[in-house]
């Protein structure tokens, strides 16, 4: 999987991912996926991946009615490079990204970095 970035520049400090996941089997994503993804990033030697938030999403307010997530999952990254480098790893798509896609039915992710206002 290729993913370019056309607006982060290197070397801009951490990034957040926001994860919206519409889940096909939630015991698969939370129990073998997730721990499948932290032995890619420890193979991969980055450090500083931080789950910040996991939230249930308990009322679609203000999107499109066919619009139905689950959950959002909130990961900090130390740099859009350590994603990158993470998500286009051989090792992640033989090891993690099965399971993420048996665990998942949609998912929606969005890089973000915080402002401090």
């Amino acid at each position: 999987m290729k993913i370019t970035l056309p607006n982060i520049e290197p070397g801009q400090g951490p990034v957040l991912m926001l994860n919206m996941i519409r889940f096909r089997d939630k015991k698969i994503y939370f129990e073998q996926y997730i721990p499948a993804f932290n032995q890619v990033v420890q193979q991969l030697g980055i450090e500083g991946v931080t789950v910040k938030l996991v939230s249930e999403v308990v009322a679609n307010i203000m999107a499109d009615e066919d619009e139905q997530w689950d959950e959002i999952v909130v990961v900090e990254y130390p740099s859009a490079e350590a994603f990158l480098t993470i998500a286009q790893s051989e090792i992640y798509h033989e090891i993690a990204n099965p399971l993420r896609e048996a665990g998942t039915a949609e998912l929606k992710l969005f890089m973000t970095r915080k402002i401090d206002f």
